[in-house]
């Protein structure tokens, strides 16, 4: 079981899931109906990551919650990498590729990145296509606003 609460963010309703273990899931929109959280763990978890996003998109460095990442051995790499980059600093999904030394694995990059449970707290919107922008699970719109919004909080976020 896990415990789900809604979240009103300047880019639209956001769901977070969370366990016992962390957080779990970031999802655009208010899909599924409000859970009782199933112990005190998953509820202070659903807590550190509503308190995370306020602080985020207040423009004040996040305290990320403990995350429960399940992925393939590579996304988990990527999300990884995807943490290392700085607050309002971008990277492509080559460049991405090239850190995690499979040069040739830019479009895998933007597939691990598509499948991040965890957007913003696992800041996918930081990776960038080498000709523009990139897509978005959230839109472009939205990844157009939440690097806008890092740039202009960037002394402050990093």
């Amino acid at each position: 079981m896990t415990a789900l609460v809604h979240f009103h963010s300047p880019v639209g309703n956001l769901s977070i899931e969370a366990t016992d273990e962390g957080v779990c899931a970031v999802a655009f929109g208010a899909g599924g109906r409000h859970r009782p959280p199933v112990g005190a763990a998953a509820q202070d978890h659903v807590r550190a990551a509503l308190a995370a996003l306020a602080d985020y998109f207040a423009g004040r460095a996040p305290r990320l919650p403990p995350l429960v990442l399940r992925g393939t051995d590579f996304e988990l790499a990527v999300w990884r990498a995807l943490m290392a980059i700085p607050f309002g600093e971008t990277r492509t999904y080559g460049e991405l590729a090239r850190i995690l030394r499979r040069p040739g694995a830019a479009r895998a990059v933007g597939q691990a990145n598509h499948r991040n449970p965890v957007p913003i707290l696992v800041p996918c919107h930081r990776v960038v296509a080498s000709g523009g922008l990139g897509g978005y699970g959230g839109g472009t719109e939205v990844k157009r606003w939440l690097l806008s919004h890092e740039a202009s909080h960037m002394p402050v976020l990093r």
